[in-house]
Protein backbone atom coordinates (compact mmCIF):
# COMPACT_ATOMS: atom_id res chain seq x y z
CA UNK A 1 0.00 0.00 0.00
CA UNK A 2 1.20 3.09 -1.10
CA UNK A 3 2.36 5.69 1.75
CA UNK A 4 -0.17 8.66 1.31
CA UNK A 5 1.74 11.97 2.88
CA UNK A 6 -0.75 14.57 4.41
CA UNK A 7 0.22 18.42 4.77
CA UNK A 8 0.50 18.88 8.40
CA UNK A 9 -1.78 21.85 8.49
CA UNK A 10 -4.38 20.11 6.90
CA UNK A 11 -4.03 17.00 9.19
CA UNK A 12 -4.21 18.98 12.24
CA UNK A 13 -7.76 20.57 10.98
CA UNK A 14 -9.15 17.42 10.27
CA UNK A 15 -8.52 15.87 13.66
CA UNK A 16 -9.47 19.13 15.52
CA UNK A 17 -12.97 18.66 13.34
CA UNK A 18 -12.73 14.78 14.37
CA UNK A 19 -12.26 16.26 18.08
CA UNK A 20 -15.90 17.09 18.23
CA UNK A 21 -18.17 14.15 19.30
CA UNK A 22 -21.45 14.83 16.88
CA UNK A 23 -19.13 15.77 13.88
CA UNK A 24 -17.08 12.43 14.62
CA UNK A 25 -20.87 10.73 15.12
CA UNK A 26 -22.41 11.98 11.61
CA UNK A 27 -19.05 11.31 9.89
CA UNK A 28 -19.62 7.79 11.14
CA UNK A 29 -23.44 7.82 10.00
CA UNK A 30 -21.90 8.95 6.32
CA UNK A 31 -19.15 6.14 6.28
CA UNK A 32 -21.27 3.77 4.46
CA UNK A 33 -24.50 5.62 3.33
CA UNK A 34 -25.58 9.01 3.01
CA UNK A 35 -28.15 11.05 5.10
CA UNK A 36 -29.98 14.28 5.16
CA UNK A 37 -30.35 17.26 7.64
CA UNK A 38 -33.32 15.54 9.22
CA UNK A 39 -32.00 11.84 9.83
CA UNK A 40 -29.03 13.55 11.62
CA UNK A 41 -31.74 15.74 13.34
CA UNK A 42 -33.78 12.35 14.84
CA UNK A 43 -30.44 10.63 15.41
CA UNK A 44 -28.55 12.81 17.20
CA UNK A 45 -31.56 14.35 18.92
CA UNK A 46 -30.23 18.15 17.93
CA UNK A 47 -32.00 21.11 16.45
CA UNK A 48 -31.79 21.30 12.92
CA UNK A 49 -29.78 24.73 12.93
CA UNK A 50 -27.25 22.88 15.14
CA UNK A 51 -26.66 19.70 12.64
CA UNK A 52 -26.52 22.55 9.91
CA UNK A 53 -23.92 24.41 11.67
CA UNK A 54 -21.56 21.14 12.36
CA UNK A 55 -22.45 19.94 8.22
CA UNK A 56 -21.16 23.18 7.25
CA UNK A 57 -17.84 22.88 8.81
CA UNK A 58 -17.81 19.23 7.79
CA UNK A 59 -18.57 20.48 4.26
CA UNK A 60 -16.14 23.74 4.11
CA UNK A 61 -13.69 21.24 4.51
CA UNK A 62 -14.14 19.29 2.49
CA UNK A 63 -14.56 16.10 4.36
CA UNK A 64 -18.79 15.57 3.11
CA UNK A 65 -20.26 16.14 -0.13
CA UNK A 66 -23.52 17.33 -0.90
CA UNK A 67 -25.70 16.29 -3.27
CA UNK A 68 -29.01 18.19 -3.96
CA UNK A 69 -32.31 16.15 -4.54
CA UNK A 70 -35.59 18.26 -4.78
CA UNK A 71 -35.63 20.46 -1.54
CA UNK A 72 -33.38 18.00 0.23
CA UNK A 73 -29.29 17.91 0.55
CA UNK A 74 -28.09 14.55 0.95
CA UNK A 75 -24.25 13.92 2.79
CA UNK A 76 -21.70 11.99 2.17
CA UNK A 77 -17.92 11.19 3.02
CA UNK A 78 -15.33 12.12 0.96
CA UNK A 79 -13.57 9.62 0.19
CA UNK A 80 -11.39 11.86 -2.38
CA UNK A 81 -10.39 14.40 0.62
CA UNK A 82 -6.44 14.22 0.95
CA UNK A 83 -6.82 13.56 4.66
CA UNK A 84 -9.58 10.45 4.24
CA UNK A 85 -6.99 8.45 5.32
CA UNK A 86 -7.35 9.61 8.92
CA UNK A 87 -10.71 9.89 8.49
CA UNK A 88 -11.09 6.41 7.72
CA UNK A 89 -8.37 5.11 10.28
CA UNK A 90 -10.22 7.01 13.07
CA UNK A 91 -14.01 5.40 11.99
CA UNK A 92 -12.12 2.30 12.12
CA UNK A 93 -11.47 2.65 15.80
CA UNK A 94 -14.83 3.89 17.38
CA UNK A 95 -18.48 1.61 17.37
CA UNK A 96 -20.02 1.38 13.83
CA UNK A 97 -22.79 4.09 13.57
CA UNK A 98 -24.83 1.74 11.36
CA UNK A 99 -26.99 0.58 14.56
CA UNK A 100 -28.79 4.12 14.64
CA UNK A 101 -29.58 4.56 10.85
CA UNK A 102 -31.38 0.87 11.21
CA UNK A 103 -32.90 2.17 14.76
CA UNK A 104 -33.79 5.16 12.43
CA UNK A 105 -35.46 2.88 9.81
CA UNK A 106 -37.27 0.52 11.74
CA UNK A 107 -39.31 3.66 13.72
CA UNK A 108 -40.18 4.60 9.92
CA UNK A 109 -37.83 7.65 10.06
CA UNK A 110 -35.60 6.72 7.60
CA UNK A 111 -36.98 8.40 4.16
CA UNK A 112 -39.08 10.88 5.59
CA UNK A 113 -37.35 14.01 3.56
CA UNK A 114 -38.49 11.55 0.32
CA UNK A 115 -41.94 12.12 1.28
Amino acid sequence: MEKTIIELEQAAQTLKLLGDKTRLTILGLVKDSECCVCEFVEVLQMSQPSISQHLRKLRDAGLVKEQRRGQWIFYSLNRDHATYPIIHQVLEQIPDQKEKLTALEEAGLRIQCDS
